[in-house]
């Protein structure tokens, strides 16, 4: 009888356990992306449920003369496919500045924009506290002269899970 408590407490726990990978409390990394540009963001996210997250990215991109900087807030939700795969939706928005300095013309100019933005991905959480994953952004910014409209954002990440 003793053997079947024991061994009812240890398959509850590893249940209890697997579950939990799903999303851990906290997650910190780095996100490579490439929106007409290469660009690095640092990404935290932080579980507000069970299967739901936020995720806060702050990042920079360069491309030929342009530079600029952003900060993306995300509302995700996660699905366990098995294991520790998951695939996760979300949506979000974020705001962010842009420079210009052309090499050919001399010509600087600088401004700010919005956007608006979804979020469709799969990661791996390893047994170890690491998280990797490869996501799609389609960005929709608010901004005429630095982008207007949509644009495509792939992106991999590696975080550390706490």
């Amino acid at each position: 009888m003793k053997k079947i408590i024991l061994t009812a407490i240890l398959a509850l726990g590893g249940v209890l356990t697997s579950q939990a990978q799903i999303n851990a409390k906290n997650a910190l990394g780095l996100r490579i992306g490439d929106n007409d540009g290469f660009g690095a963001e640092i990404s935290y996210q932080r579980a507000v449920q069970k299967n739901n997250r936020l995720e806060f990215d702050l990042g920079w991109r360069s491309n030929h003369d342009y530079k600029a900087f952003k900060v993306v807030g995300l509302y995700e939700w996660v699905w366990n496919i098995e294991g520790g795969f998951n695939w996760y939706a979300g949506v979000g928005a974020g705001i962010g500045s842009w420079n210009y300095k052309g090499n050919y013309h001399k010509h600087t100019d600088s401004g700010s924009f919005g956007l608006v933005t979804g979020n469709i991905g799969i990661e791996y959480n390893f047994d170890i506290p690491l998280q990797i994953s490869l996501d799609f952004r389609p960005e929709l910014y608010f901004n005429d002269d630095y982008r207007d409209g949509l644009e495509p954002d792939f992106g991999v990440s590696v975080r550390y899970r706490f």
